[in-house]
């Protein structure tokens, strides 16, 4: 059994420093151009580099998503960018399109490819043929099975990753056409501009019987007949690897930091705990309690042990669940005076039932007593955004430990 990785989202530096903190192995990020994701902050050139060397100096891997499938305008810029993602020691470059793979190993030839989800890689003889032509790596598509990749496993020696947790697509793989045609300007979902029309509210209608509606509605609303459950796959760890993946795909650049540390720790937490011991490894309920507490859609194992039924859609909302907020970062702890200096993240008070989520170790639950601010002076609340408060707990915390309620 090799070590497995874990890979985390970054859609900026703060998201990218937690999940390396809360035990990321990789991040994937942006550009500001030719990634999926348009509407996330994104890393400018210098941000990329910055990112690279922050990564290389902890031992940890950076992949860039190339993925957009480009029109032909969109290809006049790629060389340059290319070469200078090569130029700052980008780990390797995430594509989907077969130009842009083209363009990628004729310019950059000591580059890692990986082949994006958005490349539909469903079967061995895909699989094949990408390894043939020089990728190291495929991130399987999301609609097939652990024997389905298993089998691509068995038969082609590329190293293989796979989403394990995260918002699902209804379209086959990402690749969508509905923002196209919903917007008014045009915004394509495969040149990084969704919209996510699949959590619109809907009702069917028959052509010629106007007025008349389907039985799809649930309610006065309509009903969301596209939106699918969230993937959670921690239950079928020891499957994952026996699939043969290579590395464990978090979803979620445009997420909260809270939701990037809180799922990078608790898959961190199994894989340790698989990996020490696999013949005694089991599911710790406090890791889907964890899962429980970000911001979310019911949890559905997707495509991964059998087919998905009308169960895995959420038919009543578009909405995520979300039972905490993310309420303050600790700054530093002072073990003289007991006083953890929080910077305020949301509104928060005495007399308040806090935990504190950690990078190592458990979760520390708290009662605000006593608060004082940045000037030694007492105070009842802490209201002001970014605001320097100190906190009295006798309990130790760890630097960058996040406050929630």
């Amino acid at each position: 059994m090799g070590k497995m990785e874990l890979l985390a989202p970054a859609g900026n530096m703060d998201k990218l420093k937690a999940a390396f903190l809360y035990g990321a192995d990789a991040v994937y990020l942006g550009g500001t151009s030719f990634g999926l994701r348009a509407f996330s902050d994104n890393f400018s050139r210098d941000e990329l580099k910055e990112a690279v060397l922050y990564a290389h100096e902890r031992d940890k891997k950076i992949y860039v998503t190339v993925n957009i499938f480009p029109h032909n305008d969109d290809l006049d810029d790629l060389p340059d960018y290319l070469r200078y993602l090569q130029e700052i020691d980008v780990d390797a470059v995430l594509v989907a399109d077969a130009g842009v793979f083209m363009m990628a190993r004729q310019l950059i030839p000591d580059m890692a490819i990986h082949i994006s989800t958005q490349a539909n890689t469903t079967n061995w003889a895909a699989a094949k043929f990408w390894h043939d032509h020089g990728a190291e790596r495929i991130v399987v598509a999301r609609e097939i099975s652990l024997a389905d990749v298993k089998k691509i496993h068995d038969s082609v020696p590329i190293a293989l990753e796979g989403f394990v947790h995260g918002a699902m697509c209804i379209s086959y793989s990402g690749r969508c056409l509905l923002s196209n045609y919903f917007t008014d300007n045009d915004r394509d979902s495969n040149r990084g501009e969704c919209v996510q029309c699949c959590r619109f509210t809907y009702n069917v209608v028959e052509e010629k019987r106007p007025g008349r509606y389907f039985p799809v509605v649930e309610d006065e609303r309509g009903t969301y007949i596209f939106n699918s459950k969230d993937l959670c796959l921690l239950p079928y760890l020891p499957e994952l690897y026996a699939a043969g993946l290579s590395s464990l795909k978090i979803e979620g650049r445009m997420k909260s930091v809270h939701y990037v540390a809180t799922v990078v720790k608790v898959y961190r937490d199994a894989i340790d705990a698989y990996e020490a011991d696999p013949d005694h490894y089991r599911v710790d309920p406090a890791w889907l309690a964890e899962l429980e507490k970000i911001s979310h859609r019911p949890y559905t194992k997707g495509f991964s042990v059998s087919r998905p039924t009308a169960a895995d859609q959420v038919y009543g909302s578009s909405g995520t669940m979300q039972t905490y907020d993310f309420i303050g970062l600790v700054k530093r702890y002072d073990p003289l005076r007991k006083i953890a200096y929080v910077e305020q993240r949301n509104h928060f008070k005495v007399g308040d039932e806090v935990e504190f989520l950690q990078p190592k170790g458990p979760v520390i639950t708290h009662r605000i007593e006593r608060m004082e601010d940045a000037a030694g002076n007492p105070v009842a609340a802490a209201p002001h955004p970014q605001e320097e408060i100190g906190i009295y707990i006798d309990e130790p915390l760890q630097a960058q430990a996040m406050m929630r309620r």
